[in-house]
């Protein structure tokens, strides 16, 4: 029987741990792809190798060429660059729409079939290039947000209580940043509403620094970014889709109206399968919880109008 094929595009942290994570599963081919030459393959040689002690016996392909790639069911991007001392955030913004958009196409060349799972920051803008360039139906074009963001607010929220995390259910929605809505109406310990567990300062500290996740992570590494959360995310929802699973969970999902947002890319709660994004689900929101969505979602369409400028002029 045919294993479902998995390509992961960018061979760094957040693509080789993903690759390690799938490898584990032990129930798919996955394709590494970089552009520098041996990165791929020696990231590859060394999970195969690692199947060995583990017990898995997975096919993992390291490589430049993205022939490899052909025929896969499930495509993860993770290419991208981080931003570098002196570079403006316009001059980071064109280039990684232009990298996506060069990846993209080479997928969609070889893999017309595919679900593409975006990773690429800023990452609602890069789902959107990776939309308006596949062609492909917005099923089937999802980005990894809203469960890293998610997997971020339980564990504070399970540290502050000195619980287990899996006790904690927590939803969080918005753009991919510091404008992201933390639901605490929706949010749970045992199914106990998390503000009757803590004082509001307490739970607004918590917010915040949920917000703030991402670069309280890079100020402490110094010289890189969160990579085992942002792969372990991307891993939930490769198997959401190959797996069927219907599973419910936040990720970057094109808007049609859904909370009065229509056009762009935003974190919404989503049923993931086989299909991609089968439903967007809508939850009540307050008066307070909608006008910092609204907000969010204005700092994404200002980021998507900058792309699509980009994209126009070739």
């Amino acid at each position: 029987m045919r294993r479902q094929k998995i390509t992961i595009v960018g061979a760094g942290n957040v693509g080789g741990s993903a690759a390690q994570r799938l490898a584990e599963k032990d129930g798919y081919t996955i394709a590494l792809i970089d552009i520098v030459e041996g990165l791929p393959q020696g990231k590859a040689l060394d999970l195969a190798q690692a199947g060995a002690v583990c017990g898995y016996d997975s096919q993992i392909i390291g490589t430049n060429d993205y022939d490899e790639t052909a025929d896969s069911d499930v495509v993860v991007i993770t290419s991208g660059m981080a931003r570098k001392p002196g570079m403006s955030r316009s001059e980071l913004l064109e280039k990684n729409t232009k990298i996506v958009r060069s990846v993209v196409q080479e997928i969609v060349k070889r893999s017309p079939s595919a679900i593409l799972v975006i990773v690429a920051n800023p990452l609602d803008a890069m789902t959107h290039v990776a939309y308006r360039v596949s062609g492909f139906p917005k099923e089937r074009v999802v980005g990894m947000a809203g469960v890293l963001d998610s997997a971020r607010f339980s564990t504070f929220i399970a540290q502050a209580l000195n619980v287990s995390v899996h006790n904690v259910h927590a939803m969080v929605l918005g753009g991919h940043g510091d404008a992201m809505v933390p639901l605490v109406r929706y949010t749970t310990v045992s199914g106990r509403p998390v503000d009757q567990w803590m004082s509001k300062e307490k739970l607004d500290d918590i917010v915040t620094r949920t917000r703030n996740g991402g670069a309280e992570i890079v100020n402490l590494l110094k010289t890189g970014s969160a990579y085992y959360a942002p792969a372990a995310s991307a891993v939930e929802m490769v198997e959401a889709i190959i797996r069927d699973e219907r599973k419910v969970i936040p990720c970057a999902a094109l808007c049609e109206g859904e909370y009065g947002v229509k056009g762009i890319y935003m974190g919404v709660p989503v049923r993931l399968g086989k299909n991609g994004v089968e439903e967007i689900l809508e939850y009540d929101l307050t008066p307070e919880e909608k006008t910092a969505f609204d907000t969010s979602a204005q700092g994404v369409r200002e980021l998507c109008k900058e792309v699509d400028r980009i994209l126009d002029a070739g």
